[in-house]
């Protein structure tokens, strides 16, 4: 579920409103009367009333301050009270994604249907084809048999007339992994042991039932305080704003942030890493190595695929590199990730050069609250020059690229792509150590099909994000081909 509907206006405006009271130091002050402000008397609520509106609204109030609906022990808690509480200390660990139960549809299974479509041809493809006789004819109508079905979809797939059709549940439809499924309550819950915080199911609920614990508070807190706090902004972000990136660089240093460094640094540095890795183990005899920038594929191994491990790559990605870096130089500087993916705050909490994450929607939120306009900000200088390639890192096909780029032999980098995480992709990913890549030594996976580029927190429609970055790289388009 991508593009702009109600869900991401209401996570927009929750955003916006809190980070406004932040940078006015009114947070604690005024965020108890914030789900009354955007729900008053009379107004339209999103659910039954304006009261589960308000209700909802809170939780997700808590989501935005740091805290998931699991810390919640006493409903009378006000959610000044969990301002204060974030002040004084937050763990780092913990569930990123949270769902609240309240928002939570708890849809019935997902399941095939007929609908009045049917004309009950003679042909009848749905009865002869089914496998398990789940399909009958009743009154000249098509009925599925609940108890027989195993939603194969091959009564969908040989209906002439289009009219049956699948309804899934969208949270756990797109989970790759299996990771989230309804709890004794009807209610989803999410698998922390199997959950490896892709995001997907963040953007497929259309109730807003699934949110990610914000790091906002604690970076304006931080700004506030006049700490020296670093931007890093991951190769994604340039696709990400309609202004030009020095225009992005310049609103943020005039919003507080000390220095504003480029992740492409990084990236150059993996790939470089990278590809002397490539050559080592393809020469000890190993047949093909992995990306590892990537945090959820990472976990996606370490959960669910063990026996890929060893060929995953042990290269750090980039977001450590630039990090790092900057710590080396300015141990004092408290350092800010900026990208589209939540996978990112896993990786970070273990990781001790990142102090905070930052999501691109929570970044433009900031812009908003700030009162800051793109459009008006001067070009700022900017001298970083890193590697052209390293800077489409977060499109598809750039980590292949950009190691073909520094390799000292390029053809002998024959790249794979998995482009995006799911069910198909996973299954082929866990036959790659017996069955090998068909030729490939190096296989670059991304989590979002197309890119970072396309993570659960864009702001802007991944075709065009991807064009815009190539085009702040002053690259055409990759050759590399995409598995599907």
């Amino acid at each position: 579920m991508n593009g702009d509907n109600n869900v991401q206006r209401i996570k927009r405006r929750l955003l916006i409103e809190t980070a406004a009271l932040a940078f006015r130091g009114r947070l604690a002050e005024e965020i108890d009367a914030l789900p009354v402000k955007l729900f008053p008397k009379g107004s339209t609520p999103t659910r039954c009333c304006i009261y589960k509106s308000r209700a909802i609204t809170r939780y997700r109030l808590m989501a935005v301050l740091g805290y998931s609906t699991q810390d919640e022990t006493d409903e009378c808690t006000p959610l000044s009270e969990y301002v204060r509480r974030a002040e004084e200390s937050r763990p780092r660990s913990g569930p990123i994604l949270t769902v609240i139960n309240e928002a939570c549809s708890a849809c019935l299974k997902g399941r095939h249907y007929v609908t009045n479509v049917c004309r009950g041809c003679v042909a009848r493809p749905c009865v002869t084809n089914c496998p398990k006789q789940a399909v009958q004819i009743i009154s000249g109508r098509a009925r599925i048999d609940e108890e027989r079905c195993v939603n194969c979809g091959l009564c969908l797939q040989q209906c002439p007339y289009h009219a049956i059709v699948y309804v899934p549940i969208p949270c756990e439809e797109v989970c790759p992994v299996g990771a989230i499924r309804k709890g004794p309550d009807g209610h989803e819950q999410i698998d922390e042991d199997k959950c490896i915080d892709c995001g997907k199911c963040l953007q497929a609920c259309p109730f807003a039932a699934i949110v990610e614990r914000s790091q906002i508070v604690d970076v304006i807190r931080r700004l506030r305080q006049q700490k020296p706090v670093a931007a890093l902004l991951a190769p994604a972000v340039a696709g990400q704003f309609p202004q030009e990136f020095s225009k992005l660089v310049s609103a943020l240093l005039k919003m507080g942030f000390t220095r504003v460094v480029e992740v492409a640094a990084g990236a150059e540095m993996t790939a470089r890493h990278e590809s002397r890795e490539l050559q080592e183990k393809i020469g000890a005899g190993q047949a093909f190595l992995t990306s590892s920038c990537c945090p959820a594929y990472v976990q996606a191994v370490r959960k669910h695929i063990p026996a890929l491990a060893p060929f995953v790559s042990q290269t750090p990605s980039p977001m450590h590199f630039t990090a790092q870096q900057v710590k080396q130089q300015q141990p004092d500087m408290l350092t800010v990730f900026i990208g589209p993916c939540i996978a990112k705050r896993r990786e970070a909490a273990d990781n001790p050069y990142i102090d905070y994450v930052l999501t691109t929607d929570e970044l433009g939120a900031m812009l908003v609250a700030a009162g800051i306009e793109l459009a008006d900000c001067p070009p700022a200088e900017w001298t970083e020059s890193p590697l052209p390639q390293a800077r489409v890192f977060a499109v598809s096909g750039g980590v292949a690229e950009t190691l073909r780029t520094v390799s000292p032999e390029p053809d002998a980098v024959r790249p794979m792509l998995i482009d995006g995480l799911d069910k198909k992709s996973l299954k082929l990913l866990s036959l790659l150590p017996a069955r090998g890549t068909g030729g490939a030594n190096f296989v670059e996976v991304m989590s979002c099909a197309g890119g970072c580029v396309a993570g659960p927190c864009n702001i802007s429609q991944p075709k065009t994000a991807a064009r815009k970055v190539r085009d702040f790289a002053g690259l055409q388009s990759p050759a590399a081909r995409a598995v599907s």
